[in-house]
């Protein structure tokens, strides 16, 4: 039982979590999965901060350097740094077996009889975890 969560939609998924009003056993399965996804955002924000040491230039503290206006990053190679940067925004996290098997269940339970208006990012990271959570039906079938 696993589902796979790409690093750009972790975030989103961590704020629909945050969202869902849930007691007992739902709630505190809630929590243990926010809790592996909050670990894997920070996992994914060290990486992106490795990509950015990688491909801008630094200052003398060995920071990325910031533009004159101090919104953007001093890039050495747009093009390159834009493809690294989308390679790591499409890998997967993997939540699965071990200690995710009981979360993951009651979790997948939850999405799929959820029952509350959701729009923008929020229907985005529904549609993606419930889209996950249905994958793992169809893997628990042997299909």
């Amino acid at each position: 039982m696993k589902i796979a969560i790409e690093n750009q939609k972790i975030g989103p998924a961590i704020d629909l979590l945050s969202k869902i009003t849930l007691k007992g056993t739902k709630s505190r399965h809630r929590t243990k999965m926010k809790n592996h996804l909050l670990s894997a955002q920070k996992e994914f924000e060290d990486q992106f901060d490795q990509l950015l040491k990688e491909h801008c230039y630094l200052d003398d503290e060995g920071n990325p350097e910031k533009t004159s206006d101090g919104q953007h990053y001093h890039i050495k190679d747009v093009e390159d740094f834009k493809a690294a940067r989308q390679e790591l925004m499409e890998e997967s996290y993997i939540l699965e077996g071990g200690n995710a098997w009981g979360y993951l269940k009651t979790m997948k339970a939850v999405f799929l009889e959820l029952d509350m208006e959701l729009n923008g990012a929020d229907a985005d990271a529904y549609d993606c975890l419930c889209d996950e959570f249905e994958k793992m039906e169809v893997d628990e079938k042997g299909a």
